[in-house]
């Protein structure tokens, strides 16, 4: 039975699956990897499992170093849609549209493409060890500076007269968490007692974080505005910030020293190459005197952007997609 799938998805797969089959024969059946599989067959060509896999992670359907089970529904999935694409190819083939000097442009590019991600593989990730990933760990760790978390719960009231109403009602002796499930129109988080979970004051709503400020542990706060309407707060707990482990931060250090490695191996490549950009004669734009090029310094030959460092923060509860300023570590760390 065949599985439902995006056709979309198809035009991501064309160019590197076309510029595969005109790079290889039919009739190959020697695996690519050790311990490789081969899965399927299209007339005389060999899918392998590892090419499976291959399109699952450029989909981003699958880590790069996560397993994919042969008999899983995603990876069938994938399969079909890697069968559909070399059939796709195989018919442009047979129609000539490889020929044509816009797809040898296209096949040629993406060739560039592929290379240049083998090359980082080999070159850049190769020289990326545990040693340095641990250096790197312990020197964001010493680095770090680590913040106070604060666990409150939340009763929320649409007017002031309901949220002093909810406070005479905690002031009987009623419990916080029942009082939220019975009274609070916040639909988040009534159902769990009000329970916001721990967070710290950067990524709390400001009105929140003025009203917390000096409130200690078992303290009841409010009632006080928000944009969503009265709020009273009880706090359950205050602590510091747990740094995280070295496998949480891993990720996301493997990543800078990645991005570092590129940089710099950019950088002698540029240093070794003659590159003429050609844009700012063609534009018609006037063009600066050589002299003012001299007085403003040196043109740089390499990129000059530095990552930034992958500081080793706390464990923090809000989600990673929030916010943009984030160090990687941060975000590896929620």
């Amino acid at each position: 039975m065949r599985h439902s799938r995006n056709p979309l998805v198809f035009f991501g797969l064309a160019l590197v699956l076309t510029l595969a089959a005109c790079g290889r024969g039919g009739g190959d059946d020697r695996a690519p990897e050790p311990g490789d599989r081969a899965v399927a067959k299209v007339q005389d060509q060999t899918i392998w499992a590892s090419d499976v896999k291959r399109e699952a992670v450029a989909q981003g359907l699958v880590g790069e170093g996560e397993p994919l089970d042969v008999t899983s529904d995603l990876f069938r999935r994938v399969l079909d849609e890697v069968i559909d694409q070399k059939l796709l190819a195989r018919e442009a083939e047979r129609r000539g549209l490889d020929n044509s000097a816009l797809a040898q442009r296209r096949l040629e590019a993406t060739r560039e493409r592929i290379l240049g991600d083998m090359l980082v593989e080999n070159v850049v990730n190769g020289a990326i060890s545990d040693q340095a990933v641990q250096t790197l760990y312990q020197e964001q760790l010493r680095l770090a500076r680590t913040s106070e978390e604060i666990r409150v719960r939340l009763i929320l009231s649409r007017t002031k007269p309901e949220a002093d109403a909810v406070i005479g009602i905690l002031g009987q002796g009623s419990s916080f968490e029942a009082v939220a499930q019975e009274r609070s129109i916040d639909e988040a988080t009534r159902f769990s007692g009000g329970d916001l979970g721990y967070s710290t004051a950067d990524v709390m709503p400001q009105a929140y974080a003025n009203a917390l400020r000096d409130a200690a542990a078992g303290s009841t706060v409010g009632p006080f505005q928000t944009e969503g309407g009265w709020a009273v707060l009880r706090v359950e707990d205050r602590r510091r910030e747990s740094p995280p482990t070295l496998d949480q931060a891993r990720p996301q250090i493997v990543r800078y020293l990645t991005y570092e490695g590129v940089r710099q191996l950019l950088e002698e490549l540029r240093g070794k190459a003659k590159v003429d950009v050609l844009l700012a004669a063609e534009s018609g734009a006037p063009q600066e005197p050589a002299s003012a090029a001299a007085a403003a310094g040196p043109t740089p030959t390499a990129p000059t952007a530095t990552a930034p460092a992958p500081a080793v923060a706390p464990v923090a509860t809000p989600t990673p997609a929030a916010p943009s300023t984030a160090t990687p570590a941060k975000a590896a760390a929620r």
